[in-house]
């Protein structure tokens, strides 16, 4: 059975609805009410006639049609019956975000083989449980929280729901948007294998985002990666590094870990992009979704600020990244445009005396110039105007890759301004070295 029932469902029930703001039974329902979604929406809850101006049902098997997804917020114990009754009411698919299961010991563990059992009887599909849901925003469908409606390309699977509404919404703040998101919890049925294989299919999907803390079948686990990333990058955050982490890891959805560096190695000859941090997965991610794909690793760092340049220059030595030394011709060229302050090297350090001119000067002249691959532009002053500068030159060929540093009333103005136009902005230059060094390592493996 597909996939499709959890992210285009002509219908969603919810079971364990309610009425009372702050409960995540009326927290979700009223997400995937303000989302958009354009099915029908069953609330179910025994007490209520009506909630959020729907109307309500005793039970599942009340609903007079077919139902095809139900998001279950009910005790533990109460969900095996609730599978059950689903399957009567035609249920595909079922997104389980209850907790009190395998993570909570030998009874918990009883209860989801029960659950998974009814579901086998059933022939529903589940995600979770102890999960934070799913999001699709193509179907207006938040069946999450928090709400989070803005429409993209990235696409991501998740074992920690945290992690899953982090990257959510700092996609929804930067205008990114997402396209579809999962949080796996306990992973009882569908897990990260069967997701990446369905997300690989999906042309709208540009970037797949993946945090696990353990896998049940590794030898799959790397062949579906292989394959994924033929179609798309896909990014891999790994919770459960070192041996208390592993510790950790399993106490928090019961996962089999393995040995990093086993995994790392496999990680890498699959082709998948390996991160670190929160920050350096979304921050890959967002240069996936906007930024072209560089044809090479040569790299013209330009900059207001010294300082900001050589931390950029660090960071390109470290992650392979080839900081080019300025021919003679095209110092020649800089020189003939730029004001003499300016330090014509690479790093080109246009120094705190720049303005958007100085740096529209500077981009006409790099970006015609066929031995550069990426621009790194640093901006570390007030600089009314820059975002319209980066604008112009950010369709030339070359991979573009914005840093703003100040945090004041100017800066965010030419911030905004840049996101509305789908421009991604970096807030350090090590964070926008290591979404550069993500674009080129994918380019290598797309190319090589």
């Amino acid at each position: 059975m597909g996939l499709e029932s959890f992210f285009e469902p002509k219908s969603v029930a919810v079971i364990g609805a309610s009425r009372e703001q702050g409960k995540l039974g009326h927290e979700i329902l009223n997400n995937i009410i303000k989302a958009g979604f354009a099915g029908k929406i069953y609330p179910i809850n025994p007490k209520a006639d009506e909630i959020l101006g729907l109307k309500c049902y005793p039970s599942i098997k009340d609903v007079p049609e077919e139902v095809e997804m139900a998001v279950i917020i009910v005790p533990a114990r109460f969900v095996p019956s609730v599978i059950a009754d689903c399957g009567k009411r035609g249920v595909r698919a079922a997104v389980v975000i209850s907790g009190g299961f395998r993570e909570t010991g030998a009874a918990g563990e009883e209860l989801e083989r029960q659950m998974l059992e009814a579901a086998k009887q059933a022939k529903i599909r589940i995600v979770g449980p102890n999960c934070q849901g799913v999001n699709s925003t193509a179907v207006g469908l938040c069946a999450s929280w928090p709400l989070v409606k803005s429409k993209g390309t990235i696409s991501a699977i998740s074992q920690s729901g945290t992690i899953f509404a982090a990257l959510e919404c700092w996609a929804e703040d930067e205008g990114i948007g997402i396209r579809k998101f999962v949080a796996l919890g306990n992973k009882c049925d569908v897990d990260e294998i069967e997701l990446m294989e369905y997300l690989a299919e999906d042309e709208e999907t540009k970037v797949i985002a993946l945090y696990i803390e353990g896998t049940r079948n590794g030898r799959k686990f790397i062949e579906t990666l292989r394959s994924a990333v033929k179609s798309k990058p896909v990014l891999v955050l790994k919770g459960g590094r070192t041996g208390k982490g592993i510790q950790a890891a399993m106490s928090h959805t019961r996962s089999l870990v393995g040995k990093d560096s086993i995994f790392d190695v496999a990680l890498r000859k699959a082709g998948a992009i390996r991160v670190y941090e929160i920050e350096e997965l979304y921050d890959a991610c967002k240069a996936f979704a906007t930024l072209p794909l560089p044809k090479g690793d040569r790299v013209v760092i330009v900059t207001s600020s010294g300082g900001s340049g050589i931390l950029a220059t660090d960071a390109c030595e470290e992650l392979g990244l080839n900081v080019i030394e300025l021919s003679d011709e095209l110092r020649e060229k800089l020189k003939s445009e730029m004001p003499p302050e300016c330090i014509l090297r690479n790093p080109l350090d246009l120094t705190g005396s720049a303005n958007s001119q100085t740096y529209d000067d500077a981009l006409t002249i790099l970006c015609d110039d066929g031995g550069i691959d990426s621009i790194i532009v640093i901006v570390g002053d007030p600089m009314p105007g820059i975002a319209d500068v980066i604008a112009r030159h950010f369709s030339a060929g070359k991979t573009i890759v914005p840093v703003m540093l100040g945090g004041g009333h100017a800066e965010k103005e030419e911030r905004e301004k840049m996101q509305k136009l789908h421009i991604p902005v970096y807030q350090s230059p090590t964070r926008a070295v290591r979404a550069l060094a993500a674009l080129t390592r994918y380019s290598k493996i797309r190319g090589g």
